[in-house]
């Protein structure tokens, strides 16, 4: 079992590109509507610790870590932007939290204001996962500014934890019914240094579903919060899917930290259920509106999908971890799957309003029934706030932090897994090493690499699973390489070098698994990481009427309304001929017809439409 380092967001500049252009976008315009939706709901006012009975905006018990998260995302922003307004912002809500807690450590602003006789008394109350959130921001505060009393408060009331769940055992239960905790943990260790940390989020995970494990309340289901066993017995990923999400990041974690070979085979096992039976095409998990959860194998329905944004980044932070323990391209896949569909979805392409759920499948028809007005399905319109408005920040921090992952690195050979314009200074194996890459990925699959300080060391380029073919040059032609899981490695042979590297990025029609019922006779267009969608704005109504011909030419063509580049083909549409019949001769009625796609991301961006991802084939 391997363990690779991995660089911070100071080490790494996104320097253009796709991911430049959110990032600004992110800087200027979203942590900005986020704030300013955040403020307006009464969020940043409940840090002040004054709400009382009869006042509106009565705190929320997950509104810490709402704040936390904006809070995060402005560290990540700062490290890489000076801004003093943006500074001094952060520094008076830091400001609060010393004054508020606790003397023992302890701060929460619901349980503080609201039910100070029950701290510690129900754990689906996201006290731990409140405090996992604020100890996240901390660190990433102290790593971008070299300021300590966020980082301070948060060890105190890390110690105040440790005491009650651990030292006295006198809470009234063992494990947080929304896990955070435990890998805020781990980056608490890293940050400090200190074990204890490290070994309190062990004991989190280690106790969750074990007989030492307090039982859980009437009502509740042990599953739901991921409690139903030992997490090294758990080989399906059940229960609400953000919650499962962030126990498995933070069991890839702990795995590393312990060389813990049984933890981290029990993580595969988990990696696996998740991507290769219960996951969306767009990297999207948790697959009903019913616990925001897991179902069973294969249960992917797509105009309900509910794939919450959310769940889509904790898939991402759970892949990201992985490829940091073992050198396989597959983690690394799955962890862009999730970047470049089910995760940005999430976010308007104007910045301001987000998606909590994304579902492959709008039919407005449906909808406008009165007869279908008890089915539940995803709104179609991304909204700026929502009372449960998790998502928003998350995506923030999110974008502002994508740098941390691009690489990793043991001690003679640096590891790309992502590729966008960027540079890396870092040290390996002694020597100070810089990388350069220039791409205009995903729109363009070549990517132009300077290296300098890596004589003799080696470079694994990740080949991704969509690619059928790949070719490295140098300044001389060709450059051979060795293929091993997933990765292009090669040994540099000197100080300064230049190399492209070429994926071939022809678009391909995917099919579903045939246990997936849902998409039995479809195909889903991808070309390189993205997957494609099909919109009414573009198609006309009954979108279900489209047949793809899969081995028809697909075109690139830019797309005005959205300002990116789409694709089109060739298919057909069944229009019946004027016939009133309301079952015709299976083949007729056929027209041919283009068909165009947009980015799954980029749905819903025109207004209400009808959308599939799953076109018919012809």
């Amino acid at each position: 079992m391997d363990a690779f380092g991995k660089l911070s967001v100071s080490q790494v500049n996104i320097t253009g590109g796709f991911w430049k252009a959110r990032q600004d976008l992110n800087r200027d315009v979203t942590l900005g509507s986020v704030r300013e939706q955040f403020e307006k709901t009464g969020r940043f006012a409940a840090f002040r610790f004054d709400w009382r009975e009869g006042m509106p905006d009565r705190p929320h018990i997950f509104w810490d870590s709402d704040v936390a998260k904006w809070l995060e995302s402005a560290a990540y922003v700062l490290n890489k932007n000076e801004d003093e307004a943006l500074e001094a912002y952060v520094d008076a809500v830091v400001d609060l939290i010393e004054k508020n807690q606790d003397e023992n450590g302890y701060f929460n602003i619901y349980f503080t204001v609201c039910e100070p006789e029950n701290r510690f008394c129900n754990r689906m109350a996201h006290e731990l996962y409140c405090a996992g959130h604020l100890i996240e921001a901390a660190v990433a505060y102290y790593e971008a500014t070299g300021k300590e009393k966020f980082l301070k408060a948060m060890c105190r009331y890390a110690d105040h934890i440790e005491k009650v769940f651990k030292i006295d055992d006198s809470a009234e239960y063992s494990t947080c019914g929304h896990e955070e905790i435990e890998l805020a943990l781990v980056k608490l260790y890293r940050c400090t240094g200190e074990k204890r940390y490290l070994e309190l989020s062990k004991h989190f995970v280690d106790i969750r579903g074990t007989a030492a494990s307090k039982e859980v309340r009437a009502g509740e289901n042990d599953a739901y919060v991921q409690d139903h066993l030992p997490v090294r017995e758990q080989t399906t990923a059940e229960g609400h899917s953000v919650r499962a999400g962030y126990l498995f990041s933070a069991m890839a974690d702990l795995s590393r930290e312990y060389a813990d070979e049984g933890l981290f085979a029990a993580s595969q096992k988990l990696f696996e259920n998740i991507t290769q039976k219960r996951m969306y095409i767009t990297g999207g998990i948790g697959s009903t509106a019913a616990g925001e959860a897991f179902t069973v194998d294969y249960d992917l329905p797509n105009a309900s999908a509910y794939a919450e944004t959310c769940a889509a980044i904790s898939l991402y932070m759970f892949a990201g971890r992985m490829s940091r323990i073992k050198a396989d391209s597959a983690y690394a896949d799955i962890a862009e799957r999730a970047m470049y569909n089910g995760i940005i979805s999430g976010i308007s392409l104007d910045g301001k309003s987000f998606f909590y759920e994304n579902p492959l499948e709008i039919n407005l028809f449906d909808r406008k029934l009165p007869q279908k007005a008890k089915v539940r399905f995803p709104i179609t319109q991304r909204l700026e706030v929502f009372g449960c408005s998790c998502c928003p920040p998350n995506m923030t921090r999110f974008i502002a932090s994508l740098g941390e992952n691009i690489y990793s690195f043991s001690r003679d050979t640096v590891f790309v897994h992502h590729y966008m314009q960027s540079t890396a200074e870092f040290p390996l194996d002694g020597k100070k090493v810089t990388i350069e890459q220039t791409t205009d990925y995903p729109n363009d699959g070549k990517v132009t690499f300077r290296l300098t300080g890596m004589k003799n060391n080696r470079l694994a380029l990740r080949i991704p699973g969509w690619c059928r073919k790949v070719a490295l040059r140098g300044s001389d032609g060709n450059v051979g390489f060795e293929t091993q899981a997933g990765y292009a490695y090669l040994t540099v042979k000197e100080d300064d070098v230049r190399l492209e590297f070429a994926m071939d990025m022809q678009p391909q029609w995917l099919e579903a698994s045939g246990h997936v019922c849902e998409c039995a006779g479809t195909a889903a267009l991808q070309r390189g990481p993205v997957v494609y969608c099909a919109e009414a704005v573009d198609n006309g109504d009954e979108l279900w009427s489209l047949r793809a011909d899969i081995c028809a030419q697909v075109e690139e063509y830019y797309e005005p309304s959205l300002g990116l580049t789409a694709l089109k083909t060739e298919g057909y549409k069944k229009t019946d001929k004027g016939s009133r019949a309301l079952y015709l001769p299976a083949g007729e009625g056929y027209e041919p017809r283009t068909i165009k796609l947009i980015p799954y991301y980029a749905f819903a961006n025109r207004g209400e439409s009808d959308m599939r991802v799953w076109l018919y084939k012809y």
